[in-house]
């Protein structure tokens, strides 16, 4: 099967994308972005998480054919989106670094996108809304109060930039 899909702003088509193949598998095997991390293959652990319409969705629960016509934005695709060509990370992701929410590695693509989402959503988000919108993300490194110290720096960096 053909997949008609646009990722990270560009359209790409990708071919002999077999039936029960998952969008996971086909960013990363298929299409060389191996930002979004598979982890648990079941949406329990948010490792995956990419923006499919602009919104967060778990890769792994959705079938590659239906990402036809949609818009993919992935891990990869926020620093991209938010500073063109001048290969500066997103606000987020320079905040996980310097916070040290970064152990391991693997949660933080899932984390990183699900945290930009909040802030765009919720500009100042209290730590109980933070809390909530991280509850899908499973990490078993950092303790969570890092990957906390990160959202509320991105926020705030976000705020003054704005101001």
């Amino acid at each position: 099967m053909r997949v008609n899909v646009t990722v990270n702003g560009a359209p790409q088509t990708v071919d002999d994308v077999w039936e029960g193949e998952s969008l996971l598998y086909m960013l990363r095997e298929r299409m060389g972005l191996p930002g979004s991390k598979n982890a648990c293959e079941q949406g329990e652990c948010g490792s995956c998480t990419v923006y499919l319409d602009g919104v967060p969705a778990c890769s792994c629960l959705v079938a590659a054919g239906q990402a036809e016509g949609r818009e993919v934005r992935t891990v990869e695709g926020l620093a991209e989106g938010s500073t063109g060509a001048d290969g500066r990370l997103d606000p987020v992701q320079e905040a996980f670094v310097e916070a040290g929410a970064v152990q391991c590695g693997f949660c933080t693509p899932g984390l990183v996108v699900q945290s930009h989402d909040l802030i765009s959503r919720v500009p100042d988000p209290s730590d109980a809304e933070i809390r909530e919108a991280l509850a899908g993300n499973l990490c078993r490194c950092t303790g969570y109060e890092k990957i906390l110290d990160a959202v509320r720096l991105a926020a705030r960096r976000r705020a003054e930039a704005s101001a």
